[in-house]
C-alpha cells in the first residue's frame, strides 16, 4: 500500500523525470516494481495519483513560464477582437502553444482506456524506455549531421540555419505537438519527444526545450483534472496528497531551471545512454524475476 514515504519519493521522481527527457511514467511504473512495492500498479488509488503528483508540475510550469501564459492570454483576447495574427510575431507564439497541444489533447481522450493498461507491465515499459533512448540518439544524431552542413555553409545562411520559435508554421506546430503524444506511452518522455520533434524543424536546443515545456503545461493540469477528483472517493489521504503535490512542483521547479540552462549547450545524448541502461537493467531484472 502507498504510505508518505513512497509518496515522496514519487513525487521527487515525478518532479525530476516529468522535464528531463527519460520519461516520468515509465520511472513510476518501473521503480515500484523494481523496489518490490507489490501490486502497486494495480492499486486504483495509483494511477489518480500519479496524475495529482503531474498538477504540481504543471503548477511549477506555469510559475516558471509566467510571462509566456500571460502573453498567451493576451494574444486570445486581442487576436480574436481582431480576428487576424501575423505570423513572426510573439503572439504567433502563443497561437502556435495552443495548435501544438491539439493533437496529444485529443489522443489522450480517445485511447484513455487502453494506455491505462499499460501500467499494468513494467516489463513493457522497460522496453519502451529502451525505445525512447534510441529516439533521443536518433533525434540529436540527426541534429549533429545536420550542423555538420554548416561548416561548408557561408556565414549568412549558417545564420538562418537555425529557426526561431516564432518562424514555425502552425503545420509544423502539429507535427510537434504530435511527437508529444508518444508520451502517453509509459516509457516514452514528453519532453524527449517534442525536443526531438522541434530539433527535426531546426530549432535550437534551448528553442526546442522551451518549447517543449510550454506544450506539456495544458497537457499535464487537464490530464491531472480528469484523474484527480477519483481520489477524493478512496481512501487515500488528502494530506498525503498535497503533500506530494507540493514536493512534485518544487523539484520540477528546480528541474526546469536547470534544464533551461543546461540545454543552451548541452545535448541529448546523455539522455539517451540513461534510458538504454537504466531500461536493459531493468528488463534483465524482470525477466529473472519471472
Amino acid at each position: 500500500m502507498l504510505d508518505i514515504w513512497k509518496t515522496l519519493i514519487l513525487a521527487l521522481l515525478q518532479g525530476v523525470t516529468e522535464l528531463f527527457p527519460i520519461s516520468s511514467l515509465g520511472h513510476t511504473v518501473i521503480l515500484p516494481a523494481l523496489l518490490g512495492w507489490g501490486d502497486l500498479v494495480t492499486n486504483k488509488a495509483f494511477v489518480p495519483l500519479i496524475t495529482a503528483l503531474h498538477l504540481g508540475t504543471s503548477i511549477a510550469l506555469l510559475i516558471y513560464f509566467w510571462r509566456d501564459w500571460l502573453q498567451v492570454g493576451k494574444t486570445m483576447i486581442s487576436t480574436i477582437k481582431a480576428g487576424k495574427v501575423q505570423r513572426g510575431t510573439d503572439e504567433w507564439v502563443s497561437w502556435l502553444i495552443i495548435i501544438g497541444c491539439i493533437p496529444a489533447g485529443l489522443l489522450g481522450l480517445l485511447l484513455e482506456k487502453r494506455i491505462k493498461e499499460l501500467f499494468t507491465s513494467p516489463l513493457l515499459t522497460a522496453t519502451f524506455l529502451v525505445i525512447n533512448g534510441s529516439v533521443l540518439f536518433l533525434g540529436e544524431a540527426l541534429r549533429r549531421r545536420s550542423e555538420a552542413r554548416l561548416h561548408s555553409m557561408s556565414p549568412k545562411e549558417r545564420e538562418q540555419h537555425f529557426r526561431p520559435l516564432k518562424s514555425l508554421t502552425w503545420k509544423e506546430a502539429l507535427i510537434v505537438g504530435t511527437s508529444q503524444a508518444l508520451a502517453l506511452i509509459p516509457g516514452f518522455s514528453r519532453s524527449g519527444a517534442t525536443m526531438v520533434g522541434g530539433l527535426s524543424v531546426r530549432l535550437t536546443h534551448e528553442d526546442a526545450a522551451r518549447y517543449s515545456f510550454l506544450l506539456g503545461t495544458p497537457i499535464i493540469l487537464a490530464a491531472a483534472a480528469l484523474e484527480v477528483p477519483k481520489l477524493f472517493h478512496s481512501t487515500f489521504p488528502l494530506w498525503m496528497i498535497l503533500v506530494g503535490v507540493v514536493v512534485s512542483g518544487i523539484a520540477a521547479f528546480l528541474s526546469t531551471k536547470f534544464l533551461m540552462k543546461y540545454f543552451e549547450t548541452g545535448r541529448l545524448d546523455p539522455f539517451a545512454y540513461y534510458c538504454w541502461g537504466a531500461g536493459l537493467v531493468s528488463i534483465v531484472v524482470f525477466l529473472l524475476q519471472g
